[in-house]
């Protein structure tokens, strides 16, 4: 779930597809109801990168070799083109039968009557409760979790240690210490001290922090001074150089976390989910380690969530339900599928599961698994949020960059971000 993401598809579009397609009739494209040999043919779309393709793909065989009577399609896309691919598919009357889906955009699909309620499809009672709860609108299991993360500081200590800074103290450290250590860490040329970005979660946590939500039901639920006070946090990190300037920023936040500036071994610290570890310490080729996200001054909670990275469901006019069912029960249910998918798509939420694959994890999947049970009761649940949370992200991002460009106050960018935020998620 990874998070720094851009849509290409308007809410508006997105719903008028959803819209059109409640219009039609029919199966979900037709395709392989007797299928080679009479085999019946689903397909699964998803997005990610090409190492999650290959490993989708392994997957997808050793299904069907447990269940022969089953051919899987993989209708694999990048993520800058995933939910245009999705939304235009649903609206041919062409949806996958199963399909990836993320939770900003599960209201959406669910209230537009796309997505079949699983309750029943599959098994569910050995995953995590409150996890799986979170793939519920009003009370139907409209997705299931491929598995979790939470959205966490990341450090590589080889980075501190050259500029002769130790780890702080992630149960007590405080977003002021934060901007602190990064300037100092900058100082030194040893690397540059943090990156920031403008993710969502992040402001979640924060504003949580302040005893805020950033959804009230379909209204922002933070105030205008929590917005302003978290672009503070960003502002003096580039006036004190304990982040690139605004423009490298932005440069650095348009790619994924190979290129990131820990991805790349320049940077000493830096936000991203949990479940991403394993790809920054491939890339940056050290040792990283994840830390507790700093908390505002007087915070009584760490604002942090226990997220699934994303979700699996089945399109609601798919003919194949049982079919469907059997495949999405395989992904998440079965230790062969988490023997090769492993942490892909998040740790496994099925406790007997994960005990079966944990020693094929690689040493930062088990770093992850370790520092998930260390925060766990620490961590808050997480509910779907409104319709228009797709279109979030953006919304952020546009009026974040107008502040740390200088293009507009934080009061003009924050009054923007409410209204058009507010406008999205209205219903």
């Amino acid at each position: 779930m990874n998070l720094s993401s851009r849509k290409t598809m308007t809410v508006a579009a997105l719903s008028a597809a959803l819209l059109t397609a409640a219009a039609c009739g029919g199966d979900s494209g037709g395709a392989g109801d007797g299928g080679d040999g009479g085999k019946v043919k689903i397909t699964f779309a998803y997005w990610g990168s090409d190492a999650r393709q290959k490993l989708t793909e392994q997957a997808i065989q050793k299904f069907e070799e447990k269940s022969p009577t089953i051919d899987v399609e993989g209708d694999f896309s990048n993520w800058d083109s995933y939910y245009e691919k999705l939304a235009t598919k649903v609206a041919a009357n062409d949806a996958p039968d199963v399909l990836s889906i993320e939770i900003r955009g599960l209201s959406e699909y669910a209230g537009r009557g796309a997505l079949m309620d699983l309750g029943g499809k599959l098994p569910t009672a050995d995953l995590d409760q409150q996890v799986l709860s979170s793939g519920q609108i009003e009370g139907k299991q409209y997705a299931v979790p491929t598995g979790v993360n939470a959205f966490s500081m990341l450090a590589n200590p080889a980075a501190l240690e050259k500029a002769k800074k130790e780890l702080p103290d992630d149960t007590s450290w405080t977003w002021d210490q934060w901007v602190t250590l990064a300037q100092e860490i900058s100082a030194t040329g040893a690397a540059t001290g943090a990156e920031y970005n403008f993710n969502p979660a992040w402001l979640q946590i924060y504003a949580a922090q302040r005893g805020e939500k950033f959804y009230d039901g379909t209204k922002i639920g933070m105030s205008a001074d929590t917005i302003k006070s978290w672009w503070a946090i960003h502002q003096k990190l580039i006036e004190t150089k304990g982040s690139p300037d605004a423009a490298k920023s932005e440069e650095i936040g348009d790619t994924g976390p190979e290129q990131s500036l820990l991805g790349t071994n320049a940077g000493a610290m830096g936000m991203w989910w949990s479940n991403q570890l394993n790809a920054l310490t491939k890339s940056s080729g050290q040792d990283m380690t994840l830390l507790r996200m700093p908390k505002a001054e007087g915070a009584t909670t760490s604002g942090m969530f226990l997220q699934p990275a994303m979700f699996y469901a089945a399109s609601a006019k798919t003919e194949r339900a049982a079919e469907a069912g059997k495949f999405i029960d395989f992904l998440v249910n079965d230790p062969d599928a988490a023997g090769i998918l492993l942490s892909d798509r998040g740790l496994p939420t099925n406790a007997k599961v994960l005990a079966a694959v944990k020693d094929k994890l690689p040493p930062a999947d088990q770093k992850t698994l370790e520092f998930i049970d260390e925060v766990k009761s620490e961590l808050s649940p997480i509910e779907a949020p409104p319709k228009g949370a797709l279109e979030m992200e953006d919304i952020l991002e546009r009026a974040s960059e107008e502040v740390v460009f200088g293009r507009a106050t934080p009061d003009e960018a924050a009054a923007k971000f409410l209204q058009e935020a507010n406008a999205a998620i209205a219903g």
